[in-house]
């Protein structure tokens, strides 16, 4: 399955990071383009969104 998730506060790639590592820390086989410019971060994964949506919220980010 592929997500899009607008999230706000990504400001850096240090973010765009720290947001990578937070999906695959649940899932090691997801694919992350997480792009701080626009914001969007797309993810491939076998995961439900709704654990996607709380990693990234559990790593210090808002999720719109």
């Amino acid at each position: 399955m592929t997500f899009q998730f607008t999230v706000s506060n990504m400001a850096c790639s240090a973010c765009a990071e720290t947001i990578t590592q937070a999906i695959t820390a649940i899932d090691p086989s997801a694919k992350v383009d997480a792009n701080p410019q626009t914001k969007q971060v797309n993810v491939e994964t076998q995961k439900p969104e709704a654990e996607i949506k709380q990693a990234i919220a559990a790593a210090g980010y808002t999720v719109g």
